[in-house]
């Protein structure tokens, strides 16, 4: 999901299905029912079929922990887990990173450098670490930029950049100023002890920018391609928090994945499929998938979509249980009460299915879950002294 502009008015959408019931009413005569007629639309609500009310009723999320057959949690997990990756469509990769350090800049501190990066045999990536000055090992974070609908920028919303040129400074604090109360967040972990390291997914950034209408057509390219985009995003930050882990500054003990909007998705997906992270944080992106397929929401138009979206998965396990393969370890999730892309009946169901896993592995009290009344799809910066706090109990 994103923030990101809208998409063409569904008037002549409309117009269409409109005369094309008005078609075949007239061959099938003025007494065909209205029934008959909506169904003929085959589209309601903008990009809903007509007949997604029985779609929605198959999904019965059979693997679900407490819905599988499955009664040993470990075997749960494993063959959960072993279901998400099936469904990735890019396979597992063990190519040597070959990190190579770039540009350093001191920071208030810590140090900042650019590193690049193989996460896969298919690309070298860049991106942006940062390590408190002091003795290690020091705990760390990987951090998971979100989508916005900006592409120009990937890494730096999260990481002041620095050597970059004007315009890409100006982007960041504009992006900071927007959702982070002005706050660059891993600038702020690095200054408070944490290991930072932030990359671009692909098309943001160093590796784009692609253009909103872009990205549907780049997904679409990868399925026929019989990969897929959201698959890549998944392995890639798998691979990045493994990385993360070995560097000998850092305690691989003390690992967390923390993200806002599609990087609090990817936070929480990194943790239910990689046991190099400890503990995760996700803010404002957790639904139930039925909840939040519904008229008007954002998820409807397709595009970013596509970059949270594994074909088949939803046969399976919905979003909050996939997130629970990560139990019993420590996991926050945030949610603004007016942010208009998560109803809250949809965050109601993700976090009483969450809350029901942990307490049934003994461990409610490593779930935190949080309701800001006031706030809508921001991470503001009452927020990540929580969430900072959290961490430093965590780790």
């Amino acid at each position: 999901m994103s923030d990101g502009p809208e998409q063409p008015p569904l008037g002549r959408r409309a117009f269409v299905a409109s005369a094309g019931a008005a078609a075949l009413l007239g061959a099938t005569g003025a007494g065909a029912s209205p029934a008959h007629a909506a169904s003929a639309a085959g589209i309601v609500e903008g990009n809903l079929p007509d007949f997604h009310p029985l779609l929605k009723d198959e999904l019965r999320f059979p693997l679900a922990w407490g819905t599988s057959p499955l009664r040993d949690f470990r075997a749960w997990r494993r063959a959960a887990r072993a279901t998400v990756e099936e469904h990735l469509f890019v396979g597992r990769d063990t190519t040597a990173y070959a990190m190579e350090s770039g540009d350093r800049s001191e920071g208030d501190g810590y140090t900042r450098e650019t590193v690049t990066l193989s996460l896969t045999r298919y690309e070298r990536v860049r991106g942006a670490l940062l390590t408190p000055h002091g003795t290690g090992p020091f705990p760390a974070v990987l951090l998971l930029h979100d989508h916005g609908s900006r592409f120009d920028i990937g890494k730096e919303k999260l990481i002041r950049p620095w050597g970059a040129g004007q315009a890409r400074l100006a982007s960041a604090q504009a992006w900071a100023d927007r959702y982070f109360s002005g706050r660059f967040v891993g600038d702020e972990l690095a200054r408070r002890g944490y290991v930072v390291l932030a990359l671009d997914a692909l098309g943001w950034g160093d590796r784009g920018p692609v253009t909103y209408e872009q990205q549907q057509a780049l997904a679409s390219n990868f399925l026929n391609l019989g990969s897929s985009l959201a698959g890549l995003m998944a392995r890639e930050d798998v691979r990045a928090a493994r990385f993360l882990a070995g560097l000998d500054r850092v305690d691989r003990h003390r690992v967390a994945a923390l993200g806002f909007s599609m990087g609090a998705f990817r936070a929480w997906q990194a943790a239910a499929l990689s046991d190099d992270l400890a503990a995760a944080a996700s803010v404002c992106w957790m639904t139930g998938l039925k909840e939040v397929m519904v008229p008007g929401n954002n998820i409807l138009r397709g595009q970013s979509s596509y970059c949270m979206l594994h074909p088949g998965l939803s046969r399976h396990l919905d979003f909050p249980d996939v997130a629970s393969i990560a139990a019993p370890r420590p996991m926050l999730f945030f949610h603004g009460a007016q942010d208009p892309l998560f109803p809250a009946e949809g965050v109601r169901v993700a976090y009483e299915k969450m809350r029901a896993v942990w307490r049934s592995r003994h461990a409610g009290e490593r779930l935190h879950t949080k309701v800001w009344p006031e706030l809508g799809h921001v991470f503001t910066a009452p927020q990540q002294d929580e969430v900072l706090a959290w961490l430093d109990s965590v780790l």
